[in-house]
């Protein structure tokens, strides 16, 4: 296979921990070359993210030779052909060049290869299965590159085989479309996605927390999600009939205030999709193996504790501020803007007095406070606590020490 072009190297593959590790592989003889999403991303202009490096060597080799190098590397997925070379902070997936001889889902059986087209038709998408050099000599078998520049997202060889490969390839297409995509997919491939949707449902929550989370990160996700509500997609993933309305608001709000394009928040995103139900949040975040502080912030945000009806008076929005910090109480604004439709003014001036919150914010008062008023330790306490923390809150956070240690004698005056 010839290179298709010659690009310009950038300062990522030329200089640095990159091509010490490409280096290394062809001081011994071995090719080695850029693969992946590094490629993809170089092309289209793209902040690259991680490095993978794709070789003929067989990975036992690879293993041999970073370690006279005193390159530290780890055997993360050796039967497969998968090292990973750690340099200083980066980390660098190497693999051998593979051939599937027998495919089960996302477990293949494969044989090492030293042909570069046979490990690129294994790939899921023409737009990862081209390869670069450190000279910048492009190797492209399936048309990437010109897909990339068309905005068209195809998978490589039949849709139907690639995707009983991976079930997986069903979201990461449309992750992808959403990334990339700027014409509609073929016909064909949305109804080999739809014959091949029960595969989902053998997918681990793990990988459908990951694909469907960097899917919601795109700069605007909402048309690939269209499609995937109208192909039977979304409804593999999520517990009830869904409406974008309200993602659509969202997007639109975002776009108002000037959020960056790299940092959308996905999960107030996907609450935009779901009913305001903690419950069902809980059990979306349980199913696809949220960590903890998701799956509570995910609840927060689809049913939180305070809910705005905009416009809100500031004390209503410092209450939500205070019991949710201010971070999520901004996004709970923009959810509850985007659904009640309201204007862009209702929300600014919702913003502002958000902004203006200190999450340092505490009741003035403490056991201590209490046990020198000579109230013991245990159940009275904390419902004594309760009440002054409630009345605070109820005069807008205004009353000082003095003020609550002054209703604290009041109250136990009264019983």
């Amino acid at each position: 296979m010839e290179p298709v072009e010659t690009i310009a190297p950038e300062e990522w593959m030329t200089a640095g921990p990159a091509r010490q590790v490409i280096e290394v592989l062809r001081a011994a003889g071995a090719e080695a070359r850029f693969v992946g999403g590094c490629v993809r991303d170089t092309l289209a202009h793209r902040p690259v993210k991680d490095i993978d490096i794709a070789t003929d060597a067989v990975p036992e080799r690879v293993l041999a030779l970073l370690n006279a190098a005193g390159i530290k590397v780890v055997a993360t997925g050796l039967e497969h052909g998968t090292v990973t070379a750690v340099i200083g902070k980066r980390a660098f997936e190497i693999t051998t060049l593979r051939r599937d001889v027998e495919t089960f889902g996302r477990h293949a059986t494969v044989a090492f290869t030293r042909d570069w087209t046979a490990d690129a038709a294994r790939r899921d998408l023409t737009i990862n299965a081209m390869s670069l050099t450190p000279e910048g000599l492009l190797y492209d078998p399936f048309g990437g590159r010109a897909d990339l520049l068309a905005g068209v997202i195809r998978f490589v060889g039949q849709a139907a085989q690639r995707i009983r490969e991976d079930y997986l390839r069903i979201l990461r297409f449309f992750r992808f479309l959403a990334l990339y995509g700027r014409v509609a997919p073929d016909p064909d491939t949305l109804a080999a996605i739809e014959a091949e949707l029960a595969g989902i449902e053998s997918l681990s929550g793990e990988r459908l927390r990951s694909e469907l989370l960097k899917l919601m990160a795109a700069r605007d996700p909402a048309p690939a999600l269209e499609l995937m509500v109208r192909h039977g997609v979304l409804a593999r993933l999520l517990p009830q009939p869904v409406g974008l309305s309200d993602l659509i608001a969202v997007l639109g709000l975002e776009r108002a205030f000037g959020v960056e394009p790299d940092e959308p928040d996905a999960l107030v995103r996907l609450a935009a999709l779901l009913p305001s139900q903690r419950d069902g949040a809980i059990d979306l975040a349980r199913r696809m193996r949220f960590s903890n502080q998701e799956s509570q912030r995910l609840a927060l945000l689809v049913a939180p504790p305070v809910a705005p009806s905009l416009p809100a008076s500031a004390a209503t929005l410092r209450v939500l501020c205070y019991r949710t910090g201010r971070s999520d109480a901004l996004a709970i604004c923009l959810l509850a803007a985007a659904r009640q439709r309201v204007s862009l003014t209702a929300l600014t001036e919702a913003l502002d007095v958000i902004h203006d919150w200190d999450d340092d914010t505490r009741l003035p008062l403490s056991g201590e406070d209490l046990l020198a008023l000579g109230v013991a330790p245990g159940p009275e306490m904390g419902r004594l606590l309760k009440k002054v923390e409630d009345w605070w809150i109820a005069e807008d956070f205004r009353p000082d020490k003095a003020a609550c240690v002054a209703k604290s004698r009041e109250l136990l005056a009264v019983g």
